[in-house]
């Protein structure tokens, strides 16, 4: 089978081609072929699998090709972040919107033609929700909860949505969306989200560094690992349309978790000398942003699918120190521990 993940060349984007690979097949399917695109070139172990194809630009300008290109399956990662598309109006439209759209209709044009009709998992997020004044926002958001997206990011996530379904419901694709929660612990630099500080709290002082948070300790959000991110876009791939039940759209399992609560647990894989180099100073942006964002979330449906959360954050972060010890650059990464 012939699969292509856009935003191939990111940290999830990445982790799944790994996973796929690994794996040999995806919904009982031998993997053969797996096209990578991004704006960047992936990563050279990636580029050595000779299953494995690089496209690198902006998927905007690559759909015109894919117009006349079959694929068996698609992840469709590829995304501006959140704080970017706060920053940068045309960016996310571009990025998000268009770029989606300008993909749907070249699956479109492809299916159209005599083309197989091919399952797309669309990446979206807990984004989709926000509090709204005539129906407030739970405390959990479930797979029901009505969104009401607070964020350039969110809106154009929800379009998205709609989109996929519309196309689906026409018969031009096989789509599904998965809500991603925050992932966290990202490896490498900062990026432009505004949940990056999530990652940055834990990183940072495992590998040494002091690190900046920018809202109150008290403040809660749905998280998950990127082990258990990529577990989640799997199954969605692989469930049936009838395991589906119903809406495109489905939360992914979350660990709900406060600020507090992630140093208390860095204190207890990495001691207080690591959990100190975390210091408070209020950013009003980024704060205004995640104040719009749910503070926990549930996922009935995808527990129904076999997908559960971790049981506790201080596992999220062994992950991560599992994950980094396997790098050739552990000491460095992980020099907070030292």
């Amino acid at each position: 089978m012939k699969i292509m993940i856009t935003g191939g060349g990111g940290f999830v984007g990445a982790r799944l081609a790994r996973t796929l690979l690994q794996r040999g097949t995806l919904a009982g399917q031998t993997i053969d072929r797996i096209v990578l695109t991004d704006i960047a070139p992936p990563p050279a172990d990636l580029l050595a699998d000779a299953r494995v194809e690089a496209r690198t630009g902006p998927l905007l300008t690559q759909t015109d090709a894919l117009r006349t290109e079959s694929f068996d399956g698609i992840f469709h990662l590829a995304s501006a972040v959140s704080g970017e598309c706060e920053l940068d109006f045309d960016l996310g439209m571009r990025s998000n919107l268009d770029s989606t759209r300008a993909l749907l209709d070249a699956i479109r044009a492809n299916v159209t033609a005599g083309g197989k009709v091919p399952r797309l998992v669309f990446s979206s997020s807990v984004a989709v929700f926000g509090p709204d004044a005539a129906v407030p926002m739970p405390k959990l958001v479930s797979d029901d909860t009505l969104p009401a997206p607070q964020t350039s990011y969110g809106v154009q996530k929800l379009i998205c949505e709609h989109l996929l379904a519309d196309y689906t419901r026409k018969g031009f694709v096989d789509g599904r969306a998965a809500r991603l929660m925050t992932v966290t612990v990202r490896p490498g630099r900062p990026n432009g989200a505004a949940s990056s500080f999530f990652s940055g709290i834990i990183r940072e002082p495992l590998a040494g560094v002091e690190s900046i948070c920018p809202v109150s300790a008290d403040v809660s959000h749905p998280m998950s690992s990127p082990g258990r991110t990529i577990d989640g876009l799997i199954a969605v791939y692989e469930a049936s349309r009838e395991a589906f039940q119903g809406r495109l759209a489905l939360n992914l399992p979350s660990i709900n978790v406060r600020v507090g609560d992630m140093l208390d647990a860095l204190e207890e894989v990495a001691g207080a000398k690591v959990r100190g180099l975390v210091r408070f100073e209020r950013d009003e942006r980024i704060a205004g942003i995640v104040a719009n964002w749910p503070t926990g979330a549930n996922a009935a449906r995808a527990a129904k699918l076999g997908l559960h959360p971790h049981d506790n954050f201080a596992d999220i972060i062994r992950q991560y120190v599992d994950d980094c010890s396997k790098l050739p650059t552990a000491n460095e990464t992980l020099k907070g521990m030292n």
